[in-house]
């Protein structure tokens, strides 16, 4: 049986992994790194606190110090990241289908996840040389209810008004553009419609002047998405409803790539 001591001691040693690991997450958010005293006031934990942890990276790898004095991430744990990444089952089947699509329409093409709110992109493929090119990036969020994939993925999970409603749960729905939903009213329809059509769209509701088009895909379950794939375009270049007109065409090359046909949710 462990003695009062010995479970003192275990709880530290929780505690200074956890601080280890806080330490990690605010790097990772800075990617021209930071002083230690920076670092200590971001997290606030003591510096001498902070001291330790960026030395337990350091000696692991995930973490170096260059040579103006800012601590940063270490090449061992990018090559960590992105090896997984580049080796996860999803990312090696969704990026062959990713490419097609960015070839074809000469727009970015996503793979993303629902995340409570949020969504969560794990896969992008810009157009080809030549494209002005989104923003985003894999790892990045944005809010579920404005964005194509989000309520793609939403509308499978929220099947009535009542559980939008538990859904959103009082918290207001941000407005990012004069055209994003935001009552639940008004989300519940676009979700219904995403369901009708079998695809959701973005008619700049998440960014002005980009639009998408987006599609479920089963990587596993035949009843529950692995997630949505994307078409998102500068509206200038391709319209809603020219995305629209090639929903049957995108349909039939995430059928040929994957494997898999869609379910209707």
């Amino acid at each position: 049986m462990a003695t009062n001591d010995q479970t003192e001691r275990s709880d530290e040693r929780l505690v200074g992994s956890d601080r280890v690991l806080s330490v990690l997450v605010q790097l990772a958010a800075l990617p021209e790194g930071a002083t230690l005293d920076e670092i200590a006031r971001m997290t606030g934990h003591p510096k001498a606190t902070v001291h330790r942890a960026l030395a337990s990276l350091q000696r692991a790898g995930l973490a170096r110090k260059s040579g103006r004095g800012h601590y940063i991430l270490g090449d061992e744990f990018l090559r960590l990241a992105f090896a997984h990444h580049e080796a996860r089952p999803e990312h090696v089947r969704i990026r062959p289908l990713l490419q097609r699509l960015a070839e074809r329409f000469g727009e970015t093409a996503h793979f993303a996840v629902l995340d409570d709110h949020d969504v969560v992109y794990r896969a992008k493929v810009d157009p080809p040389s030549g494209a002005v090119r989104l923003t985003s990036t894999v790892g990045g969020r944005n809010p579920a209810h404005c964005t194509g994939v989000g309520k793609l993925l939403l509308s499978y999970r929220l099947r009535d008004l009542p559980t939008v409603v538990e859904w959103i749960d009082g918290r207001p729905l941000e407005r990012r553009t004069p055209n994003t939903a935001t009552t639940a009213e008004q989300l519940h329809g676009r979700l219904r419609d995403a369901r009708r059509r079998g695809y959701s769209i973005d008619d700049e509701e998440n960014e002005p002047g980009v639009n998408c088009i987006a599609f479920p895909v089963f990587l596993g379950s035949p009843a529950e998405p692995s997630g949505a794939v994307s078409v998102s375009a500068l509206a200038y270049r391709t319209s809603v409803a020219e995305l629209v007109a090639a929903a049957d065409e995108i349909r039939g090359i995430i059928r040929d790539t994957i494997g898999i046909r869609e379910r209707s949710a």
